[in-house]
């Protein structure tokens, strides 16, 4: 039974009452909203003739289905037209504040919220997104929920949920040069699996994460997801604190002061309980890559992909079927697979410091003939920050297309999708088959400078060969 750890004070706090399923009933402090999960639910507030409770803990952006080219509106895609006018209403009816295309802070729901400051240790955070799991970066607690849950979060501010478990990743050491936080979620998912951690919270801890910025940490979390886990954090401490002062919805004098007094206190406890604890060695860890249609499915790309007698039997129909789709053969070198399109963008990596290292690799190299490359930012403002420093046009002297800030190709319910049988080197979160847009399409996921690698020589390549 976990005890003294930062799920469990978090939990408690939030904690309204116990209800007759046993589930909890939790507050949740933040409720992030899109317009992909947020119209039907809305619709059935209308039914039921509820209006939104608190609606000054709700914030709302666009991201999934916008346009990084056009942006001309009415969009060329008239679900996604009818998706941006249903959010629009539904937000100034409701008094929600909504950070639409050209207000300077629009952009992916997880980016925008850490960057505005409000994302804040020792929240209760929910969004009808997956990747809500990003946010535990900062030490909160967050959860990606269901349509349904948004109607109960929009009309009640709680969630009905049934307590987790707690599983302490260790993770200590220097990481190597050429690897990065992708890299180590990544190493993490293919060792536990990708059901490792159902019915688990997992807890990022040891010297490697205290080492990451907040921006690496925000990528660890936002694949826990992808290894089954409910949600994923990192303790905060001072390059937490770091991060978020002086930033837009940060406390400010006195309640700043505060507020690291009771972010301290949230902290996991040294002599706390976990129902499970598993340790990596950084040392171990290479520039990893996937080869198959799970996120689990991934070997460092200077390994082969493994043959039917390396993988565990219970995971060998998924292996049979993913050599199959991706058209690669057992025993085959993951380095030297051609690409056809490469895309750096995101939640799990569409930041100012993911577009900072991928410009290092790009710069002085151009895109390999044949291949289409190109940079999309996780929000307006780190497209600003990217375009202040130079890096766009170190993409473009390179030969990247450079983007308006959205989701783009990580989902592709927007006009950035894969054609036909294309392979993608991808800076995203899923390799799931046809998940960049295309029914075939195939999808390799690495890190930004892996993709940039891949881009310039036109093949899957160590990055560490390009240091």
């Amino acid at each position: 039974m976990s005890k003294g750890t930062l799920f469990d004070k978090v939990w408690d706090a939030h904690t309204v009452g116990t209800l007759p399923s046993g589930q909890t009933q939790l507050f949740i402090g933040l409720h992030l909203i899109h317009e992909v999960t947020s119209p039907q639910a809305f619709a059935m507030l209308i039914e039921r003739g509820l209006s939104v409770s608190f609606p000054e803990r709700t914030i709302a952006t666009v991201d999934h289905i916008v346009p990084t080219e056009d942006q001309t509106r009415p969009y060329a895609d008239s679900l996604a037209e009818e998706m941006m006018q249903a959010l629009e209403k539904n937000c100034q009816e409701n008094g929600i504040t909504f950070y639409n295309v050209g207000s300077g802070s629009q952009g992916i729901v997880h980016v925008i919220a850490p960057e505005q400051g409000l994302t804040q240790p020792g929240m209760t955070i929910a969004c009808g997104d997956s990747h809500t799991s990003t946010h535990g970066a900062f030490g909160a607690i967050a959860f990606g929920i269901g349509t349904s849950q948004v109607r109960d979060v929009l009309a009640s501010q709680t969630l009905s949920l049934s307590k987790l478990k707690v599983r302490k990743i260790e993770v200590n050491g220097a990481l190597k040069p050429g690897v990065y936080a992708k890299d180590v979620i990544l190493h993490i998912i293919r060792k536990l699996g990708v059901k490792g951690g159902v019915g688990y919270a997992h807890e990022f801890a040891g010297t490697t994460f205290e080492q990451m910025n907040m921006e690496e940490r925000m990528t660890v979390c936002n694949m826990a997801i992808e290894g089954g886990a409910r949600c994923g954090y990192v303790n905060p401490d001072q390059v937490t604190y770091d991060y978020l002062r002086g930033r837009d919805f940060a406390p400010k004098g006195d309640d700043w002061d505060k507020a690291i007094a009771w972010w301290n206190n949230i902290r996991s406890d040294a002599d706390a309980i976990y129902d499970d604890v598993i340790v990596f060695d950084a040392a171990d860890i290479a520039p990893t890559v996937t080869w198959g249609i799970t996120p689990g499915q991934g070997i460092a790309v200077d390994e082969s992909v493994p043959t039917q007698d390396g993988i565990a039997e219970d995971e060998r129909a998924s292996a049979e079927e993913a050599y199959r789709y991706m058209d690669l053969a057992p025993g085959q070198p993951i380095q030297g697979t051609k690409v056809d399109v490469c895309f750096v963008g995101s939640c799990t990596n569409g930041r100012i410091s993911d577009l900072r290292e991928a410009a290092k690799f790009a710069k002085g190299r151009h895109v390999a003939n044949g291949v289409k490359a190109f940079i999309v930012p996780g929000s307006e403002r780190v497209k600003k920050q990217a375009e202040a420093e130079g890096l766009h046009d170190i993409f473009l002297t390179a030969g990247f297309e450079w983007r308006e800030a959205g989701c783009s190709m990580c989902l592709a319910m927007n006009p950035d999708k894969l054609q036909g049988r294309q392979l993608s080197a991808s800076s995203s979160n899923r390799n799931f088959k046809g998940r960049q847009g295309s029914s075939s399409g195939r999808t390799l996921l690495m890190s930004p400078a892996m993709v940039v690698a891949a881009a310039v020589t036109g093949q899957v390549t160590d990055v560490r060969e390009l240091i």
